[in-house]
């Protein structure tokens, strides 16, 4: 028979272990190894049973044993000390509290999060950055407050058929059973969030939040009774249902999770969020909500757009457009149109943030970008991809002046080092990970001792791996009698490459299988023999991705390279520790420019292993030619197959000729010197950048802070500057049809122009009806390609002069000749307000209709 109703029944702890239920309910025991030391303490065997789980060892530790502990001098002065720590961690001044102007909170909107193993609320790489972004701002005090929702089955656990063809299971999640605890008022009664859905529904939520250290998140959860049984699987599972479903999970995560925000204010006392960043479209309905906000408080939709963007960051993650979420503009209107949906917000306006190139479509990036004034990429290089890709949104600017910029992902060390490198690190080089300088000191630690605990890392790597590998065999058939082989699969001592990550079909999980020959011959070599250990998943719906990991299992499981080549099944956080941890060399080849940023490469630079990558996301930025190796791309071959071929034998040749080579070449004490003169390299030049601290300082100097100051600015005197802003912004728009460039012209240029002289410009600009503090006039200038185009301009501001009676203003500027060969200029009209992020912010720009004055030349 099976149960109706599943929930988990909490351990009374004794008075004197009171502050054990403290710990286990602050996540920072995820990335804190003095306390996850303590609770191995509680009980040895159990803990390892429960997989390491805090919560479920107090549901299944007993009486007796609970007893034991609560007598133990030596246990309860472990445990006060740890409750200490924990305290003065929580309250202590930290990096964030020494800014001045600091945002007093920033509300930060995810889909997933990955924080712990016991927290199964993530998928991939987007869920583990929000996870490590969280960590790292309470360990600088950033003061964040979370948002995402409660899926009670999670994403899906991975298994393999006797086929090798993924399988997916979605166990149920008891949210009792979870580090959290249910948000309630003054009363005691829970906390419930309603939105209105069309048909007189209603969509219930309440809110579950989980401290991550000192950063609460707050989970929306739909299963309650008060909504009937379509709202209630709202929130059954990460990514699942389809378009319809996808929907309402965005507006729960949206406009809910605004909602949860301030009811967790109000019942809490904590700051009210100055700044709201939305971490990809899925939550970009916040912006909708906050607008819904301040019109019912009298301000009109134009003027509030204004309030709410000036406080909003958005943060792209995809460089394709199939990964961004699109739905029907039919649905969006159902749900925010009709009689009395939402009064103080004409759908219409709403239809028009959403709007794309296909009129029947509306776009949750675009709407994002749209809503937010400062927005940004995930790395350089999709930071230019992304330009590329929006620039539609800015007509009339170049690439380089769209307005998205890119602060480049980090990861979260004391999460994902090995806890020996960590100790190391911390005895010779103190503080290390906790700031950006003094990372040479890594080159004073011998080569013997970093060698020592990558052995004893790569070493466990085998031992988990053996592990899985053994129980995954049991799922698909096999008996004990045929598993003999398993004991010996892998080698502690053979040269370990890692692979794992999602499995669509732009990370190219099966390139190493274009030529199986060359493959087996470098796995079986028998001086400089090779391994391979890989793990992801493909989502439920990717049948494509699914017949990619049966290609790779069904090649693993070739009798005479199974002990070289594993596929470990059910990718998590804690497989990903052990892979990013064990593993001498990470492998990512995915087609350039398709890898918006990519982090496990960085988790693996960290803990002494090197990267083996195409030029692909963060990896373009900061690879040095000494730090790993890049595989070469055959960027413009257009056959996508030949391109794999090419690509995959330099990946072969790569592993052959250098990558083993330098492994394995070891001098009399047995040490590699000239492959840890590269892993010394690597954690002394990646180690500072790679670091998620680095990452929010970056978010807080760049972004958060400018935009709590823009958003204090517009909110001031009841809204006034947001008011005449709005008023601004309207007027501008209207009379930018009648601002036009009509004449521009350059003296003091000689007919033989040479580098470092300068030429005087003059332009006549027709205002129409605006004023010239409403606009910049700006000179272009610099290299010019072939077609006379301007590549990569510099700017320069001109100075205005008188202004006739019929509208016309008069500018001059200098602009430097500054470099040689073929130089040209122009003039474009921009509009001017203080209070905006960026020139292309309006999307307006008036340049010359035809060539005016002097266009081009040639220096010398």
């Amino acid at each position: 028979m099976r149960a109706i109703r599943r929930f988990t029944v909490r351990t009374v702890l004794p008075a004197e272990l009171a502050a054990l239920g403290e710990l286990v309910h602050n996540l920072r025991w995820s990335w804190h190894p003095e306390t996850i030391d303590l609770f191995a303490e509680v009980d040895g065997d159990l803990w390892e049973q429960v997989g390491h789980d805090p919560v479920a060892l107090l549901g299944a530790v007993t009486p007796a044993r609970l007893s034991e502990l609560a007598a133990d001098r030596r246990f309860l002065r472990r445990l006060a000390d740890a409750a200490d720590d924990l305290r003065e961690y929580m309250t202590s001044p930290r990096w964030y509290q020494t800014l001045p102007d600091g945002a007093r909170a920033i509300a930060y909107f995810s889909p997933e999060y990955g924080i712990a193993a016991a927290l199964p609320q993530y998928s991939g790489g987007l869920g583990i950055l929000a996870g490590d972004h969280l960590k790292a701002a309470s360990d600088l005090g950033v003061p964040i407050l979370a948002v995402g929702l409660l899926y009670r089955h999670g994403y899906f656990t991975q298994s393999l058929s006797p086929e090798g063809w993924q399988l997916e299971h979605y166990p149920s999640l008891d949210a009792g059973g979870l580090p959290l605890s249910l948000l309630k008022d003054a009363e005691g009664v829970p906390v419930k969030i309603r939105l209105s859905l069309p048909d007189d529904r209603v969509l219930h939520a309440q809110v579950w939040v989980a401290q991550v250290g000192r950063v609460p998140l707050l989970l929306l959860d739909s299963d309650v009774a008060d909504n009937d049984l379509a709202a209630r699987d709202v929130t059954d599972r990460l990514y699942g249902g389809g378009t319809d479903h996808r929907l309402m999970q965005e507006l729960l995560l949206g406009v809910g999770g605004v909602r949860a925000i301030r009811a967790y204010c109000k019942i809490t006392g904590h700051a009210d969020p100055e700044v709201f960043h939305t971490n990809e479209g899925h939550a970009g309905f916040l912006g909708l909500e906050r607008i819904r906000e301040l019109t019912e408080a009298r301000l009109s939709f134009d003027e509030a757009l204004e309030a709410v963007r000036a406080g909003t960051v958005f943060t792209t993650h995809t460089p394709v457009p199939a990964g961004i979420d699109r739905f029907p503009v039919d649905m969006i209107e159902r749900h925010f149109g009709g009689a009395g949906a939402w009064p103080t917000v004409p759908v219409e306006r709403i239809l028009a943030l959403g709007a794309e190139a296909d009129p029947g479509r509306f776009n949750m990036a675009v709407m994002g970008m749209r809503l937010a004034q400062r927005v940004n990429g995930v790395s350089e290089l999709h930071g230019q991809v992304s330009r590329e890709m929006f620039k539609d949104l800015w007509p009339g600017f170049d690439v380089d002046d769209v307005p998205i910029g890119s602060i480049t992902n980090g990861v979260h060390a004391p999460t994902w080092v090995g806890r020996e490198l960590m100790e190391l690190a911390g005895r010779e080089v103190p503080s290390l990970l906790e700031r950006a300088r003094g990372w040479e000191s890594i080159q004073k630690i011998s080569d013997a001792d970093i060698w020592k605990i990558r052995g004893e890392l790569r070493r466990r790597l085998v031992e988990g791996a053996r592990v899985r590998l053994r129980r995954s065999w049991r799922a698909r058939g096999a008996s004990d009698a045929e598993l003999g082989w398993i004991d010996d699969a892998l080698d502690p001592d053979v040269l370990t490459i890692g692979f794992a990550r999602r499995v669509p079909s732009y990370k190219r999980l099966t390139l190493m299988l274009r030529d199986p020959r060359r493959l087996t011959e470098l796995l079986l070599d028998p001086d400089k023999p090779v391994q391979i250990v890989i793990a992801g998943k493909a989502h439920p719906a990717d049948e494509g991705g699914k017949k990619l990991i049966q290609q790779i299992v069904k090649f693993a499981d070739l009798a005479k390279v199974r002990h070289r080549i594993v596929f470990l099944p059910d990718y998590d956080m804690a497989l990903g520790r052990l892979m990013v941890q064990g593993c001498d060399v990470w492998l990512n080849n995915p087609l350039r420019p398709l890898e918006a940023s990519g982090t496990s490469g960085m988790k693996s630079a960290l803990n002494g292993g090197l990267n083996l990558s195409i030029r692909d996301g963060w990896w373009d930025e900061w690879y040095d030619g000494t730090n790993g190796w890049a595989i070469p791309t055959a960027d413009g071959v257009a056959d996508t197959d030949r391109r794999d071929v090419l690509e995959a034998a330099a990946l072969y040749d790569l592993i052959e000729h250098e990558v083993s080579d330098r492994f394995y070449d070891r001098g009399p004490d047995g040490l590699p010197r000239r492959w840890m003169e590269m892993v010394k390299h690597t954690l002394t030049s990646l180690g500072p950048k790679v670091l998620a601290g680095r990452m929010l300082r970056d978010y807080v100097i760049d972004l958060y802070n400018p935009a709590a100051a823009a958003a204090r600015a517009l909110s001031a005197d009841s809204h006034a500057p947001a008011k005449a802003f709005a008023a601004w912004r309207v007027r501008v728009t209207r009379a930018w049809p009648g601002v036009r460039v009509e004449h521009a012209e350059a003296s003091g240029v000689d007919d033989t122009p040479e580098v470092g002289s300068t030429v005087e410009l003059h332009a006549t600009i027709a205002l129409g009806d605006l004023e010239p503090g409403d606009v910049l006039v700006q000179a272009a200038y610099g290299k010019v390609g072939p077609h006379d185009e301007l590549v990569h301009p510099a700017y320069t501001t001109l100075s205005a002069g008188s202004v006739d009676d019929d509208g016309r203003a008069h500018y001059t500027g200098v602009v430097p000749l500054d470099r040689t060969g073929a130089f040209g200029y122009t003039v474009r009209v921009v509009p001017y307000h203080p209070l905006l992020a960026t020139p292309a912010e309006l999307g307006l720009i008036t340049v010359p209709e035809e060539p005016a004055g002097m266009t081009n030349g040639t220096l010398r």
